[in-house]
């Protein structure tokens, strides 16, 4: 039998490949020699396809694919493997001889179709690689792929938004949050609708910052329109009326006098509107009483009932600017809340990014809260897009400039060192100068003089001090878990550098620096002194300080002006250092220092 391959190197690719670099990995493994393969699940445009493609690309591959509306014609997705007439036997037989078969799209396969795939994985002579939608139905011999143990399976989550961002280049990052957000990790619907922000000349330029921003109403593109269609084509005029509410004015108060509660619950049962426990004021009485609050279920719903909305009816339901005080406030107030709790992980906050995407002005006070949040997630990029974005309201407010220093200092942008505050001096190298300007006791303890914060802090942050204090690697893990699961991602990040350090296990070590990484790959460009751990492993105090200032772009001179040292024992320091870390020069320490992002392939 001759065999048509369809070479993966032929295939236009819109973006480049990024990140999923070990789900790539995964699946190249799985279609190897002597494996049975791997059946990869996901959300529809999640990129399984573009994942699998990029697995297999060089490889002897033999693709098929279901192909909605011919659930009917045997053997469809196979046509052009097959003869017009075989039996099911005879086609285990013919396919048996391809080395790998990639089959794309098989929830849509026809049932006979879909029984010889089964088959192939049964017999075993053929590497599967089969690609499913989640939540479409599929053909119960697909199912059983792996609910049967026949193959294994790779779940495959959304993008994660830091590495969508490298998708979105030239963008600031409240714009690449929105899209981000608005898509959900749907590759094909962020790649339109990017397209037609770009296309439609919708960006402009940012003053004071880098990249170009995205703010008014959203394209109704096919694609919007089509992953919208279940609000957008609702017929009630009851239910209808409730999607436009709260298109304007998410999230509306659970409340039997102003909304239809059948059509509510209507709405609910087919998955367009959740209703949430808004939080409980302290000392409200029993915890059934929490107070409730409908939301729209998908976060690209409001834009888009909005940009069909007519004029008038627009005109009717808008919540304008100056009319959503109290909602904002109560949204700065739940932030303000979370971080006294130690507790940053994701709050919806649909009014303040309402304000952002309308373009109207951001009062100081929230943007600062916004800030700070975002800057505890690790989020630093935001966190100094939400300080500019109060600073546009009131340009002397201290709060906002405070938050734009910091998150500029924990990236370590040489732009601050001007300033006098703490992260400044870490910025410029200066841990002993650091310290001696350190207020918050955490701070010290992130700075790796935990002994100046003891007896100062409290509950995980308290652990992490006494842990480092100890040099105690295990338990400064447990910290790092324990912060990430509260969110605060920056803190984890350098707990498990430190833990990396002391570690007297070398591959407890490796594990430590590993998660460290990764970690801060996700914080957007943090360069912190706990953070050049990771790459530069076991230097001197002082091989690390001078690496440090190399990597920020001083040269010799300055660095040994800086130190008061001479220019020849800075160059024996780093010649040192190359050696240990395997630079070639100076121009590899800024890769090195900061933790490298997850290139294209």
């Amino acid at each position: 039998m001759t065999i048509f391959e369809r070479d993966a190197k032929t295939l236009e690719l819109p973006w480049p490949f990024t990140g999923r670099e070990d789900e790539r990995e995964l699946v190249r493994r799985s279609a190897a020699a002597g494996r049975p393969g791997l059946v990869v699940t996901g959300p529809a445009g999640c990129g399984k396809t573009r994942l699998v493609t990029e697995a297999v690309r060089g490889a002897d591959c033999v693709r098929a694919a279901g192909t909605a509306g011919l659930g009917q014609v045997p053997f469809a997705a196979f046509a052009h493997l097959l003869p017009e007439r075989v039996t099911p036997h005879r086609a285990v037989r013919l396919l048996s001889g391809a080395r790998l078969l990639l089959v794309d799209d098989a929830h849509l396969l026809d049932d006979a179709s879909a029984a010889l795939v089964h088959q192939l994985a049964v017999h075993g002579r053929t590497r599967l690689l089969v690609v499913v939608t989640d939540g479409a139905p599929a053909p119960d011999a697909i199912s059983r792929l792996w609910t049967g143990d026949l193959l294994p399976r790779l779940a495959l989550e959304p993008l994660p938004p830091e590495e969508t961002a490298q998708l979105l280049t030239g963008l600031e990052p409240l714009t690449a949050h929105r899209l981000h957000r608005l898509c959900r990790g749907d590759l094909r619907l962020l790649r339109e609708l990017a397209g037609a922000v770009r296309e439609r000349g919708l960006l402009a330029p940012v003053p004071d910052a880098d990249g170009q921003a995205w703010r008014g109403p959203l394209p109704l593109t096919p694609a919007v329109r089509e992953r919208a269609a279940p609000v957008l084509d609702r017929a009630r005029p009851e239910e209808r009326e409730i999607l436009d509410r709260l298109a304007f004015a998410d999230p509306l108060p659970l409340r039997p006098d102003t909304l239809d509660l059948a059509a509510l619950e209507r709405l609910e049962a087919d998955g367009l509107v959740r209703v949430d426990d808004l939080p409980r004021e302290p000392g409200s009485a029993r915890p059934g009483d929490a107070p409730t609050a409908v939301r729209l279920a998908h976060p690209l719903y409001g834009p888009a009932l909005r940009a069909a909305a007519g004029r008038l009816r627009a005109r009717r339901l808008a919540r304008t600017p100056d009319r959503c005080g109290p909602a904002l406030e109560a949204e700065a107030a739940a932030l303000a809340r979370r971080i006294d709790l130690a507790d940053v992980r994701e709050l919806p906050t649909p009014v303040g990014e309402w304000l952002v995407a309308e373009g109207a002005p951001v009062p100081a006070g929230y943007a600062a809260v916004r800030a700070r949040f975002a800057r505890l997630r690790g989020e630093l990029r935001e966190a100094a897009a939400w300080a500019r974005e109060g600073l546009r309201s009131r340009a002397d407010d201290a709060s906002c400039r405070a938050e734009l220093a910091l998150a500029a200092a924990q990236s370590g942008d040489p732009a601050a060192a001007g300033e006098t505050g703490v992260w400044q001096a870490a910025a410029r190298g200066d841990i002993g100068g650091a310290l001696e300007r350190v207020t918050d006791p955490y701070d010290a303890v992130r700075l790796g003089a935990p002994e100046r914060a003891a007896g100062r802090l409290t509950g995980v942050f308290a652990a992490h001090a006494a842990a480092l204090a100890r040099g105690d690697g295990p338990a400064l893990d447990r910290v790092a878990e324990e912060l990430e699961s509260r969110g605060l991602l920056l803190f984890a990040a350098e707990a498990h550098a430190q833990a990396a350090r002391v570690h007297r296990d070398p591959r407890a070590a490796r594990t430590s620096r590993t998660r460290a990484v990764a970690l801060a790959r996700r914080c957007q460009g943090a360069r912190t002194p706990a953070l050049a751990g990771p790459a530069l492993g076991e230097l001197t105090a002082r091989q690390r300080q001078i690496v440090t200032l190399a990597a920020a772009g001083l040269s010799n001179r300055q660095i040994a002006e800086k130190l008061t040292l001479s220019v020849r024992t800075v160059g024996n320091h780093l010649y040192s250092a190359y050696t240990r870390l395997g630079a070639g020069d100076r121009g590899a320490l800024p890769w090195l220092v900061e933790p490298p992002a997850a290139q294209p392939a």
